[in-house]
């Protein structure tokens, strides 16, 4: 009885080169398809993503030197004003350079918040990238790994399961 028990124990401890061999093979074709299929529309999405945040951020730029030209043409005025009169002089040279001052601290202000736009959503973005990426390897785990065990496996454990395996790795 105890011999019998010892020999089916072994058949599970013992390594089965035909079971590897395809299980290898399973792998390198389901890696495979996720390089050709799965890699290529995320990586796009992503280089879309950057394209339109880059474009935010060119705006920005534009933005500051439309604000920079704004200032060279208000030191224009500031000259006509002196050659005008004395008496206009300091009362011309005063608003001019209030409105200047406005005028700089409204388009930094402009710029600064158009730039800390683009960074959180830059941040929200690839974050959302990562989510989805996540997200779409745990499937395509909890799919693979439902097929190779051929086992009813209930899809929220696994779920639980992949998800805490890829919150260590990230913290690794």
């Amino acid at each position: 009885m105890m011999m019998s028990l010892f020999l089916a124990g072994s058949s599970l401890l013992s390594f089965n080169t035909g079971f590897a061999i395809w299980i290898l093979i399973s792998l390198i074709v389901f890696l495979g398809i996720m390089y050709k299929f799965a890699l290529p529309p995320i990586i796009k999405g992503i280089e879309e993503r950057e394209q339109s945040i880059q474009s935010s951020l060119d705006a920005a730029e534009k933005a500051l030197r439309e604000a920079e030209k704004i200032s060279k043409d208000n030191e224009e005025v500031v000259r006509e004003a002196e050659r005008t009169a004395q008496s206009i002089r300091k009362e011309a040279t005063k608003e001019v350079e209030e409105f200047r001052a406005e005028r700089m601290e409204k388009a930094k202000e402009e710029a600064e918040k158009l730039i800390e736009d683009a960074k959180k959503s830059i941040d929200q973005e690839k974050q959302k990238a990562l989510q989805e990426l996540r997200k779409e390897v745990t499937d395509l785990t909890i799919e693979a790994t439902t097929r190779l065990l051929q086992k009813n496996v209930d899809s929220e454990t696994n779920r639980k399961l992949i998800d805490e395996t890829i919150n260590d790795l990230s913290k690794n």
